[in-house]
């Protein structure tokens, strides 16, 4: 008796561990983009790695604000270090709070 409950909690979790990686690997294709840049130094923000780099961070972070909070912000405009910090603001701010102050506390870039 106590084989077969073993036996079938296993098998559930089993089943279970191999339908979640499948479930989230076709909605955020940008973030394995994102991803190769793991464990990389750069020479600075000079550095063509560090720009492909930035750039990828920067389309997946605008694509995650709007999925997240529906604000579209333009890419060119912000750093991709710039994006975290504003989606960190969005996550904390009240409801009744107006974007735009917050959006006026990052630099653009030009």
């Amino acid at each position: 008796m106590k084989g077969r409950w073993v036996l079938l909690l296993s098998s559930a979790f089993l089943v279970f561990c191999l339908n979640v990686p499948g479930a989230y690997a076709d909605k955020e294709p940008l973030q394995s983009q994102v991803l190769n840049y793991v464990g990389k130094t750069y020479g600075g923000v000079q550095d063509p790695e560090y720009v492909s780099y930035d750039q990828a961070l920067r389309d997946y972070m605008v694509k995650r604000i709007k999925q997240k909070f529906g604000v579209e912000l333009d890419p060119k405009k912000y750093s991709g270090f710039d994006l975290l910090e504003i989606e960190a603001v969005l996550r904390c701010r009240k409801s009744d709070e107006p974007l735009d102050i917050f959006l006026k506390m990052f630099p653009k870039q030009q």
